[in-house]
């Protein structure tokens, strides 16, 4: 599979950092599957902190299960070690405001890469970087461009436009361009990265998921 520009940035960027002196990384995760491979991948560079804001996910009981999948997994994973998981407020009426499939039905019924998507992206590195602010990261990033059914382009699209307009976050008052967190590139899913992720899942025994989370998607039924 070939290389992506994000992953080309993200060796270039983790080939200056210095494992005496790790960076304060905030990886938002949206179950332990797709989490694995990344933080394996990324612990000897960053002191990492786990971010939980997954307002998409339905229903409440699936959206607790992949949490506690998660947090139980992060127990038994040696890279996982000191990782802090930080569970953000579980209100999906968050995801129907920011994807507008009320005022705009014709968005429930896309498939996944859609714009459906991108919204549902928006918001949950929003919040990343938002959480990122208040609490002095350097980076800020997510593990969902470690599936092959995200758009791994919009998502580093974003995560970028929200990291050069700190302006635009009302948590970000005072801050600059040069000192709020910077966003993390990334794709994850190459070098053999969602291969691995498969590999750890069924080493530890991991749920996998049939569906990426919403509830339209577990109308369409896409595979993770």
């Amino acid at each position: 599979m070939p290389q992506s520009i994000y992953q080309k940035q993200l060796d270039e960027l983790l080939s200056t950092l210095s494992p005496q002196k790790k960076p304060k990384l905030l990886l938002h995760a949206c179950c332990g599957p797709c989490s694995s491979y990344v933080l394996e991948y990324l612990f000897r560079y960053f002191e990492i902190t786990v971010y939980y804001y997954n307002p998409n996910i339905y229903p409440q009981q699936e959206y607790e299960r992949r949490r506690d999948e998660l947090k139980t997994f992060y127990t038994r994973f040696a890279p996982a070690e000191g990782v802090k998981v930080i569970e953000e407020t579980y209100n999906p009426e968050d995801f129907y405001t920011a994807v507008q499939t009320r005022e705009h039905p014709e968005l429930a019924k896309e498939p996944e890469k859609g714009e459906r998507c991108r919204l549902c992206y928006k918001l949950r590195l929003q919040k990343t970087y938002e959480y990122a602010v208040a609490h002095k990261f350097d980076y800020f990033c997510t593990t969902l461009s470690i599936s092959p059914f995200k758009d791994a382009e919009k998502i580093n699209v974003l995560g970028t436009e929200i990291a050069k307009n700190p302006e635009e976050s009302a948590l970000s008052a005072g801050s600059t361009s040069d000192s709020s967190p910077k966003w993390l590139p990334s794709d994850f899913k190459k070098k053999g990265g969602f291969k691995r992720s498969l590999e750890l899942s069924a080493e530890y025994g991991l749920y996998r998921q049939q569906y990426c989370g919403c509830i339209y998607s577990l109308n369409g039924k896409p595979d993770k």
